[in-house]
């Protein structure tokens, strides 16, 4: 099978091969950690370097269970004189992986690459006992540009469609769009193996029917304000009785796993962060639709909002839901010294929506820029009181 590259994360990460750290890839699975790793394995051994490979998700790689499995694996694989990387994917699959990686990248001429399919891996495992030595590049899946590039498709208002219907994994160009249920099995599968590997198993979960019926609750509701508080109380009118305390930790499980992420509101006018009532967004808008089983005019303002926020974070802003006084922000995107404000709607046909999604960014009273988002065919790049006004597709193009 081809593997096409995708340069912003191999450039990435040969930026830091031979600065002594470890270098770690995090993200949801299926969305190219591993095509990351054999591009970078392809690479090096062209440069005459020795790859030392270990993929846990290979059952050849079964044995491999503890630190000291690995240990002898890389042993009888390390080559004296030459230069070696050493590359482990899902790294988490091996009890106390961090000792044995500890003691590689001391070696003379070694870098050591890792993946992982769950954030707590860097908070506890990676944190504590590497310390400051190692490096995090998140991988996502594809961007509008990189879908494009995948699947052979040229930037159209339907090439836009596919990818807010079917998301961005990379496995989809081999399967293609035209059987929708073979589209749909797959997404699926790729959503029950993150369930069941980085959720039910990882965390010993023992409500699974409630742990999916959140997740639809949360992919049904992205863009929305959340709380355990406000879930507990929609769950219960279902019948179903949970605590506040069971649904956070749920929430928490679902953002370790890179499935969705967590966003803060912040205060535009106190400059600080609200630490309640926060948004949720998928990694992967074809789960989400999956989730939802609804892809229809009145789920797309939904879909938009998700497509936006996911390419601002992989773009390396840090982004938040803004508040100002009793009126929302749908984003507010912060990087180095860079401060944007967005504003995200499907079309502005009426001057009451108008006045509405250019008046919340006119009450900002600074003048860092800001952004309306749209999917309005007369209005690709343009400008209101000081605002650009930008089509979706002219948006997901650039980078920022």
């Amino acid at each position: 099978m081809e593997i096409i590259d995708r340069p912003t994360y191999t450039t990435a990460i040969n930026k830091w091969l031979g600065k002594g750290l470890v270098i770690v890839l995090t993200g949801q699975r299926r969305i190219g950690k591993s095509m990351c790793l054999s591009l970078i394995a392809r690479q090096q051994e062209l440069n005459g370097n020795n790859v030392v490979l270990i993929d846990k998700e290979d059952h050849s790689f079964d044995k491999i269970k503890t630190s000291d499995d690995l240990n002898a694996y890389i042993e009888s694989k390390f080559q004296n004189g030459k230069r070696n990387i050493i590359l482990i994917d899902e790294v988490q699959e091996i009890v106390e992986f961090e000792h044995s990686v500890r003691s590689w990248i001391k070696k003379t001429d070694t870098d050591v690459i890792i993946t992982g399919s769950n954030a707590r891996m860097l908070s506890s495992d990676l944190s504590t006992k590497l310390s400051a030595r190692y490096i995090e590049i998140p991988i996502h899946s594809l961007s509008y540009q990189e879908f494009l590039v995948f699947n052979s498709l040229e930037d159209s208002d339907s090439s836009l469609e596919k990818y807010l219907t079917f998301g961005g994994l990379p496995y989809l160009r081999i399967i293609g769009f035209d059987d929708k249920k073979l589209v749909s099995d797959y997404i699926n599968s790729v959503y029950d193996t993150v369930v069941l590997k980085d959720i039910v198993k990882r965390e010993q979960i023992r409500n699974v029917p409630f742990l999916l019926n959140l997740g639809k609750f949360v992919s049904d509701n992205i863009g929305k304000q959340l709380s355990p508080n406000s879930i507990m109380k929609f769950m219960k009118s279902q019948g179903e009785t949970v605590s506040a305390p069971l649904i956070l930790s749920y929430l928490t499980y679902f953002v370790d796993s890179y499935l969705a992420y967590r966003v803060y509101r912040y205060d535009i006018h106190g400059k600080s962060l609200l630490e309640n009532n926060e948004k949720y967004y998928f990694e992967d808008l074809g789960i989400r639709n999956m989730l939802v089983h609804s892809t229809n005019a009145g789920d797309i303002e939904k879909r938009i909002e998700n497509v936006v926020y996911m390419h601002l974070l992989r773009n390396g802003w840090n982004v938040y839901v803004g508040q100002l006084y009793n009126t929302e922000i749908d984003f507010v995107a912060e990087k180095e010294n860079q401060v944007i404000y967005i504003q995200v709607t499907y079309l502005i046909m009426t001057e009451e929506t108008e006045k509405r999604e250019f008046g919340n960014l006119l009450a900002i009273n600074n003048n860092h820029p800001k952004m309306l988002i749209s999917m309005n065919p007369l209005n690709t790049d343009s400008n209101y009181q000081g605002i650009r006004h930008i089509h979706l597709r002219e948006f997901l193009k650039q980078d920022w």
